[in-house]
């Protein structure tokens, strides 16, 4: 979503030619219906950074399947926080697909998108992320890091082990460096360890700065998909975050950096399996694995796509067809 990342060229392939398959997790493939919020707020927020593949077709299935079972509503949000690999051809494109599959989002309608600026789509919020990093920076929270990649790399190659533990390879919060400009902004995250439940995962606990403190703005002056999220869940009353168990350990550091922005009760997740390819490799826009627009092009119906995900994501043994207005039906009681 912004939380699947891949950036595919409008000229590259859309197939793919290794089998797909679902690797075996932990925990079911469906949540226990009882376990389920009521009327819970969730939200669909793909990137616009390639077309809409076969495992966002499985989170759209979770997140609209499991909302209209429980009386929820799903907002649709435009998580184009990476200005440079964000297209407004893609984010175009992915609008139309919703529309083709049967996909509506209680909020905001689709046409708010196409007329213009939107608290729903990020790159129209920086004054949002820039007054959170302010409340963080008056806290003494926020410092400036030169470290990169390749710091955080080197110091894995010379130790043999990768940084884990609060600040930075270059402790950098201490050297007071200016923050303007090119430079990384992190959030001082602290210790200590958040324990959550997930919905399919189970009980979880982690450290927040298990891998350093986390980027908030990178050099480039993007806003951080951990931070840009939190504020957005914030503000917007999401409270059932559902998304691929690639973001599982993302989960304590985004709830660290939301006590510290002042929420107060935390949303509760669903970290759902992962679609991927033969090899083991998650799909990805960036190799153009399987596109939803070239399967529908190629005369596949929205049914028939929502029960080849429904199978691919564990939640029925076949293929069968479903109807979009049907995805209910899969996490009823």
């Amino acid at each position: 979503m912004g939380e699947a990342d891949g950036a595919a060229g409008p000229g590259e392939a859309d197939g793919a030619a290794e089998d797909l398959f679902v690797p075996v997790v932990t925990g079911a493939a469906r949540p226990d219906p009882r376990v389920l919020p009521a009327a819970p707020v969730t939200r669909f927020a793909p990137a616009p950074t390639g077309h809409l593949h076969l495992g966002h077709l499985v989170n759209a299935l979770y997140t609209w399947g499991i909302a209209r079972a429980t009386g929820g509503r799903v907002l649709l949000r435009i998580e184009d926080h990476d200005r440079q690999r964000s297209r407004p051809e893609f984010e175009a494109a992915l609008l139309e697909d919703l529309q083709r599959l049967g996909l509506s989002p209680d909020e905001p309608p689709i046409a708010a998108f196409r007329a213009g600026a939107t608290p729903y789509r990020q790159s129209n919020s920086g004054e949002l992320y820039a007054a959170a990093l302010e409340r963080l920076r008056e806290a003494g929270l926020i410092y400036a890091c030169a470290c990169s990649r390749a710091t955080f790399a080197g110091y894995e190659e010379e130790r043999r082990r990768p940084w884990r533990g609060i600040g930075c390879p270059g402790g950098c919060r201490a050297l007071g460096l200016d923050d303007n400009g090119a430079i990384t902004l992190r959030a001082a995250v602290g210790a200590g360890s958040e324990r959550w439940i997930d919905l399919l995962a189970g009980p979880m606990a982690d450290e927040p700065a298990s891998g350093g403190d986390p980027p908030v703005r990178d050099r480039a002056g993007n806003w951080t998909y951990l931070f840009a999220v939190v504020v957005d869940d914030m503000r917007h009353g999401v409270d059932l975050v559902i998304r691929g168990r690639d973001l599982l350990e993302a989960t304590p550091t985004q709830l660290r950096l939301a006590k510290m922005l002042g929420r107060e009760a935390p949303p509760v997740f669903l970290h759902h399996p992962l679609v991927r390819l033969g090899s083991g490799r998650k799909l990805s826009k960036a190799h153009g694995d399987t596109s939803v627009r070239s399967l529908l092009d190629g005369g596949a119906s929205p049914a028939a796509l929502f029960g080849r995900a429904a199978r691919l994501a564990g939640l029925q043994t076949d293929e069968q067809p479903i109807d979009p207005g049907a995805l209910g039906g899969l996490f009823s009681a």
